[in-house]
């Protein structure tokens, strides 16, 4: 069997570090990723999907990047079940082994001044 996944798309917002109560650094960062086709109406839709990052991989995160910029994660998919008002759902997440910076704005509004 195999669980992993690729993904490459913006930061839809600034990462922000927490800490869980056993005193672990994690943070839970959205991409937005645009479909490579288009839709009925010709436009490109955009998937947006949160992916968890912990320990040094969300510290490092947080410090570089912050909304806009482009990253690569590496991870696996995990399913799990929130239990809400007695209604179930379902919630598909990306565990990030691996997190790539690509491109930064910081660094574009740097070049150009």
């Amino acid at each position: 069997m195999l669980n992993q996944v690729v993904l490459v798309g913006r930061l839809v917002r600034n990462p922000e570090l927490r800490t869980t109560d056993n005193n672990k650094s994690v943070t839970t960062v959205t991409l937005a990723i645009p479909r490579s086709f288009k839709n009925m109406n010709g436009e490109y839709d955009t998937d947006f999907v949160d992916c968890i990052l912990w320990e040094n991989t969300a510290k490092s995160t947080t410090e570089y990047c912050k909304k806009g910029d482009i990253v690569g994660i590496k991870g696996r998919i995990q399913s799990r079940v929130v239990e809400k008002d007695s209604e179930k759902k379902y919630l598909i997440e990306i565990i990030a082994e691996k997190v790539t910076f690509l491109s930064s704005t910081s660094n574009k509004k740097n070049e150009d001044e």
